[in-house]
């Protein structure tokens, strides 16, 4: 299969990519590198270096490459900052993600993975979190990714797309040394390592008095080689022949903020400098998945993604072989 991926040279995309050259899919990149890395993409996988928006490159890809499928990782993806502007999501996530079902369409692509997220839900009603949760979105990310499902389900019927919106719980981890490098970094378990390493002064633990074991909050973390995984069970599913719809990837099982800390001092052998900080507006005290969807459907489940490998791994590709 020939698939388009966007956002490849970013964290999880550049994961997928090896993914599909490992699985001898053909494939062929769209990214801006404004967040991405030019070397996160093999150098013989071809590279668009392109914004998603800019529909003649992304139409002369399609076109060039007889695309089948194409696999959406681009967008932002910080809540805090789609929250102080939100104009920015609207214009990178939603009009992106129109333009490209557009190009998709006229080009006869038929196959289509967003890379969605837990956060369409909004605050839980209840853990774990399955696919009939309600999705009330709390901010303009989740908000943006929810839209774009409802359009994926709207052409469907229409236009005879097949589609998988692939609803991500904690991207963790790394795989093949490739490192996580967000600018500013804001996952936890890349924190906690910078801050047992001496890269950051401390860590900022936000809230100490939720509704958990441990008075910190609670999420589901997933493997970025899962995460990869289940994405190459998707299109196959589709390719089959199979339902559109939206899957939960995790785990179903959740870590407090303390639990990682205490998984990294193990894996680093360092002690961890935290400073207590207020709560964050808008963190629910527990985010897990039920993920049974995907199993039963996709013929997926999580492997690698018990807290210590997790931590392990990220800790291998951030900092290699250095002495603890």
């Amino acid at each position: 299969m020939k698939i388009l991926v966007t956002g490849g040279a970013g964290y999880i995309g550049s994961h997928f990519v090896r993914a599909l050259v490992q699985a001898k899919h053909g494939v062929v990149v769209v990214d801006d590198l404004s967040a991405g890395h030019r070397d996160a993409v093999p150098d013989h996988v071809p590279f668009v270096h392109a914004d998603v928006r800019d529909a003649r490159l992304v139409r002369e890809a399609l076109r060039d490459h007889h695309v089948e499928a194409i696999v959406h990782f681009a967008s932002r993806i910080q809540v805090g900052e789609s929250v102080r502007d939100p104009r920015l999501y609207y214009r990178d996530n939603l009009a992106a993600g129109i333009g490209l079902l557009e190009s998709a369409l006229d080009h006869h692509v038929r196959m289509f993975v967003l890379s969605s997220t837990a956060a369409v839900y909004g605050d839980p009603q209840y853990v774990p979190i399955d696919e009939a949760h309600r999705t009330v979105p709390v901010n303009p990310y989740g908000a943006t990714k929810l839209a774009l499902e409802g359009m994926l389900a709207s052409y469907a019927p229409a236009y005879g797309l097949r589609y998988a919106a692939l609803r991500y719980f904690n991207a963790s981890g790394a795989d093949g040394g490739l490192s996580e490098r967000h600018d500013p970094e804001t996952h936890l378990i890349p924190l906690v390592l910078d801050a047992a390493m001496g890269a950051r002064a401390h860590l900022t633990v936000f809230g100490d008095d939720y509704a958990t074991a441990d008075g910190t909050c609670v999420r589901d973390y997933i493997h970025v080689a899962d995460l990869a995984d289940a994405h190459l069970a998707a299109l196959s599913y589709l390719e089959g022949g199979g339902e559109s719809g939206a899957f939960n990837l995790g785990t179903g099982n959740g870590y407090s903020v303390r639990e990682v800390i205490a998984a990294v001092e193990r894996v680093t052998g360092r002690k961890v400098p935290i400073v207590m900080g207020a709560r964050r507006d808008g963190d629910p005290p527990s985010l897990v998945a039920a993920p049974d969807k995907a199993k039963r459907v996709l013929g997926w489940t999580a492997k690698r993604s018990g807290l210590e490998e997790i931590v392990r791994d990220a800790f291998a590709a951030r900092y290699g072989s250095r002495d603890t």
